[in-house]
């Protein structure tokens, strides 16, 4: 078979048959539900059954994540509770302060608590679902193009992949982002097969929500795709840059409406902006969530990283980051397999028209890579492990399109040793990561190694052996390359995850947080999140109300620990040398203190026991807020613990100036805040800030409430002196 068959297929609906099927039957169409006519029969089963698998692997154990980063969990039980959080995004549902993203991804969990109420499961099974619909948006895709085949090795590929089966049980908003870029690439990809306007500017819809889930990252796959369009599309030039402006308009619409109405609306009347030094949403989109996150000046944030690769708060930068110590277990084990396919794919179809279908699949998944990669290698501002789920979808295509393409052209010895050698390059990776955590089923790294090359050599011979030889020789490649990820992923579905900052795979006693060792297993920074009532301590410091509050593995921040803080028995934060009782903006947690919220509670939750909890349900619906404390994970802490307002004083990590000491006093005037908590990051990094101002008045002016553990405040009784 020639490369030209590849544009011979797919260029108007209804959708041919696999784009290597040229000569075999005539396109019959689509059925969603009931399959494609000219399918086997195992097809339909087979891709209904692995949705199923998906569903059911990723709901494994859900509830051991608790509630998971109960920043998320706070704001979507304030959006549950009150509908103008649930537009805004608050953090609390008398309307504080919004958290530092778009609301989207809050949404679909916030209705899902409305409907079942507040729990774990409530919590995340809606990002379980969004796992599940993004292996089918992947099938679907694939499946128009290629085999029936390389869809199914698309989802396996995609579900096996570490920190997808971390995010799509998590709560935050990598999830919904991945499906929707997922959907945006199928879209740009339907518009391309005939030129159709309605599917170029549902790829618009696609962005502009992406955008309201996790804003200007959504942007980063539309230059290749709009070049892709621009040169292949058939139709005619003009056509298809009126075509590019109308998805650009819609996807203005159906991001900016938001926007629009909170830039409009007055601040007097609705939520901080969180992340924001002044109240601006466009600001945070353009600041500390856009052009900081690459060149790391986050005003307001806890620090940048390691710009011109000189390394820093959030690991080294450079080509090599996707491959390092932190990152490289979570998303790396086919990313080697996923490049050669590119360049194989594209070879294959070079000679192809201009419009053809298959060579433009390769280019719009392998333009989204390359693109988000590179930007993720390069950014020295805050950068996560986990927010490279989002290449994950890209990954499995290019490994299911080309892996099928090449077995395909296996007679000739290019395409042989094409496909040998990416199972080879695969075994070998896996080796290495797998290397990074020896003490983690030590055999398995030979195993793999072993069985890739051997699968690898008769890869390159394969057009020589019978049938069922060779499918055997594929089975064992397939195998090999999977059996590093499919570990790790295991893993991951076996833990539970607390906190801001968490990674996939094994525990391996390195630290989760940005600048450390690989691949810990479970919640970032020390302490985790809080847990469900009613649910026990899980692995990664989770804790249901009332009891005391574990320390997770691994740190949760540059440098490996939580500065000015010790270890104290039972898991709580230990006294700094010098620092004040209860806790002081730029010390250490008071001894005994809030209980394990790494960085002072600024990435992770704080414990809250069943003496506190009484005591902040006293009398609390006379207030507007229960207590205010500083930073959002120790807010957020509290108020899911009792089901009441906590006010975030300087949002997550305490430096935002709001509320600010006047508006502080005011609402203490007023009567609207009962008590306020001690500890917690003032001004976010300690410095002297709007936080650090209203906890020093406190302590002057108020009497101080030992409960339990924890120090509070209560703002309705003054001391003499005030």
């Amino acid at each position: 078979m020639t490369a030209a068959t590849h544009s011979d297929h797919l260029q108007v609906p209804p959708p041919a048959p696999p784009a290597h099927a040229a000569g075999r039957r005539e396109p019959l169409p689509r059925r969603v539900l009931r399959g494609r006519p000219e399918d086997p029969r195992w097809v339909r089963p087979a891709f209904l059954g692995m949705l199923l698998v998906i569903a059911l692997a990723y709901l494994w154990n859900l509830s051991a994540s608790g509630y998971a980063n109960s920043f998320y969990s706070a704001a979507v039980q304030a959006g549950s509770q009150s509908w103008k959080a649930f537009f805004f995004g608050s953090l609390d549902s008398a309307n504080a302060i919004t958290v530092d993203k778009p609301p989207a991804t809050l949404w679909p969990m916030a209705l899902s608590v409305r409907m079942f109420g507040l729990s774990s499961w409530a919590i995340l099974a809606p990002q379980v679902l969004m796992g599940v619909a993004t292996a089918g948006v992947l099938h679907a895709s694939v499946r128009r193009r290629f085999s029936a085949a390389a869809g199914l090795i698309t989802m396996a590929v995609f579900a096996l992949t570490p920190v997808a089966a971390l995010m799509f049980r998590f709560n935050n908003p990598d999830a919904l982002l991945a499906l929707l870029m997922t959907v945006t690439v199928y879209c740009v990809l339907r518009a391309l097969e005939g030129g159709r306007t309605k599917w170029l500017v549902w790829a618009g819809v696609a962005v502009g929500l992406a955008f309201l889930s996790k804003t200007l990252q959504a942007f980063l796959i539309l230059p290749p795709l709009a070049v892709l369009y621009a040169v292949f599309a058939p139709v005619s030039v003009r056509k298809r840059f009126g075509q590019i402006g109308l998805a650009a308009l819609a996807m203005i619409v159906s991001g900016g409406w938001w926007v629009a109405i909170v830039e409009l609306w007055p601040a007097s009347s609705r939520p901080y902006i969180g992340g924001s030094q002044n109240n601006s949403f466009l600001e945070l989109t353009f600041g500390y969530n856009g052009l900081g996150r690459i060149n790391g000046e986050e005003t307001g944030s806890v620090g940048g990283g390691g710009g011109g690769g000189q390394g820093g708060g959030w690991g080294e930068t450079g080509i090599g980051r996707m491959f390092n110590s932190e990152i490289g277990s979570q998303i790396s084990w086919l990313l080697p397999a996923a490049l050669i396919l590119l360049v194989a794919g594209v070879w294959l179809t070079r000679r192809a028209k201009r419009t053809d279908t298959a060579r433009a699949a390769f280019l719009a998944w392998g333009g989204s890579l390359l693109m988000t990669a590179l930007v993720f290698s390069f950014m020295a501002g805050i950068f996560h492990q986990y927010y490279t789920v989002a290449l994950a979808p890209y990954i499995a295509a290019l490994v299911g399109m080309g892996a099928t393409v090449l077995w395909e052209e296996r007679a000739t010895w290019w395409a042989g040793a094409a496909l040998g050698a990416t199972v080879a390059v695969t075994a070998v990776w896996s080796y290495v990561l797998l290397g990074r955590t020896p003490d983690y089923f030590p055999w398995l790294r030979w195993a793999v190694l072993i069985g890739g090359l051997v699968a690898a050599v008769g890869l390159l011979l394969a057009a020589r052996l019978g049938r069922a030889l060779a499918l055997g020789v594929l089975g064992l490649g397939l195998a090999a390359s999977l059996a590093g990820p499919t570990a790790y992923t295991i893993s991951t579905l076996n833990t539970g995850h607390q906190g801001s900052i968490v990674t996939a795979g094994p525990s391996s006693g390195g630290m989760g947080g940005p600048g450390g060792g690989g691949g810990g297993g479970n919640g970032g920074g020390p302490g985790g999140g809080m847990q469900p009532p009613g649910q026990g301590t899980q692995q990664g410091g989770g804790q249901a109300p009332g009891n005391a509050q574990g320390n997770s593995q691994g740190g949760g921040f540059p440098g490996g620990g939580t500065p000015g803080q010790g270890q104290a028995p039972g898991g709580g934060q230990g006294r700094a040398p010098g620092a004040k009782q209860g806790g002081t903006p730029g010390g250490g947690m008071g001894e005994g203190g809030m209980g394990g919220g790494g960085m002072g509670g600024l990435l992770n939750g704080a414990s809250v026991d069943s003496e506190a909890k009484t005591l902040l349900k006293q009398n609390a619906d006379a207030y507007t807020w229960a207590a205010a404390a500083i930073g959002s994970q120790n807010a957020a802490s509290y108020q899911l613990a009792t089901g009441d307002p906590v006010m975030a004083i300087g949002g997550f990590n305490g430096s935002d100036p709001s509320p600010t000491l006047a508006q502080f006093k005011k609402y203490v005037e007023e009567g609207k805040i009962h008590y306020f908590i001690s500890g917690g990051m003032g001004g976010g990094m300690g410095g002297e800030g709007t936080s650090s101002q209203i906890s020093s008045w406190v302590e002057e002016n108020f009497k101080e409430v030992t409960v339990g553990s924890a120090t509070f405040y209560d703002l309705t009784q003054p001391t003499s002196a005030a």
